[in-house]
């Protein structure tokens, strides 16, 4: 039996064929029109559909080139089930270099949205009809705010045992475990028991080659996993990722200029000093020392800091965790993989 098209916009995709669908969102004051565009795989044999998306926070570009990248892999030619790839959510946010909605709202805190209220309600409201309704799982992609990093990871909520194997299928240095956000994408799609993997890497406004090749090495595997797309080609990650259900931050305990010792990947010990803070002069510094051991999975990249602001994002790991090892290895086995020689970022 012939699998039926794929329905989205009014448009209708065949079985075996691939399109780009354009889903009106609304009109600029100055009447250029702004669509949310969903670029349509549909397999030609019957499987599950998976949603990528990106750039909910417009400043957060790593996504955009994870999902262009994605596109291109001779793999989905092949594929069965439905893809759905989303490069960009928020066009506003996108074509401002902003993370917000014009009226500053975050998109991300908008969901499940409303088809009558704000502009970022409204788009809310579509993203979950067009797309998360006719999923049955997502991949969203983010990096850091500006001006700070983040190491590739996965954050999830799961309820169900699948999820954390889809986590660590993905095959990211670590696997988050983080509460839900009011209003985000995630808490909205686990009301349609549509589980979502959260991935984190870079920052915003910038492209760095180990993020964007874990992005699409990662929604491959995941693919891989779900019997999408064929294994060849897709190896599986060389080690198991460390696991992480809980983490803290270290603020700056006096404004100045920072000057930071350790960077993402790296383990800290109780006591490590990850940087220092001194005033204009250098007659006053302050070290930032960690109160417990972990690793470090974000930080600012701005050395001109305030009281107060996040300066390193550390995550509680096991004791028999090797960060190092895991990290060595997995950055080796992207190295190696040739599926990414035309497209690196130099």
């Amino acid at each position: 039996m012939r699998r039926k098209p794929f329905e989205i916009g009014g448009r209708q995709i065949p079985p075996g064929s691939r399109q780009t669908v354009d889903l009106p969102v609304s009109v600029l004051s100055d009447h250029t029109p702004v669509t949310m565009s969903v670029h349509v795989v549909h397999g030609r044999e019957p499987g599950p559909t998976l949603f990528v998306s990106a750039a909910i926070h417009g400043d957060e570009v790593m996504g955009v080139e994870i999902v262009r990248r994605l596109l291109r892999m001779p793999s989905l030619d092949t594929m069965k089930g439905t893809l759905l790839a989303i490069p960009i959510v928020n066009s506003y946010g996108f074509l401002n270099h902003s993370r917000y909605l014009p009226d500053r709202r975050d998109l991300n805190r908008s969901f499940p949205g409303d088809a009558i209220g704000s502009l970022a309600a409204r788009l809310a409201k579509m993203f979950m009809t067009e797309i998360v309704k006719r999923s049955d799982v997502g991949i969203d992609l983010h990096s850091a705010a500006i001006h700070r990093t983040n190491l590739p990871q996965v954050r999830v909520s799961p309820r169900k045992p699948e999820t954390m194997t889809l986590a660590e299928v993905f095959g990211a240095p670590i696997v988050m475990t983080s509460k839900i956000r009011d209003g985000s994408l995630r808490q909205a799609a686990r009301e349609l028991d549509v589980d979502i993997l959260l991935y984190e890497a870079g920052e915003g406004l910038r492209f760095d080659e180990v993020s964007a090749r874990t992005g699409v090495m990662g929604i491959l595997r995941v693919m891989r996993h779900l019997g999408m797309v064929k294994a060849k080609g897709i190896a599986k990650p060389q080690v198991a990722p460390m696991r992480s259900s809980s983490s803290f931050w270290l603020r700056a305990p006096a404004g100045g200029l920072l000057r930071t010792v350790k960077t993402i990947g790296a383990h800290v010990e109780c006591g490590d000093i990850l940087g220092l803070i001194s005033n204009p002069f250098g007659e006053v510094e302050t070290e930032i020392v960690a109160g417990e051991p972990g690793l470090l999975v974000g930080r600012t990249n701005l050395p001109v800091v305030n009281e107060g602001d996040g300066l390193f994002h550390v995550a509680r790991i096991r004791a028999d965790d090797d960060p190092a090892a895991t990290i060595d290895l997995l950055a080796g086995q992207l190295e190696e993989d040739p599926l990414f020689d035309e497209d690196e970022i130099i």
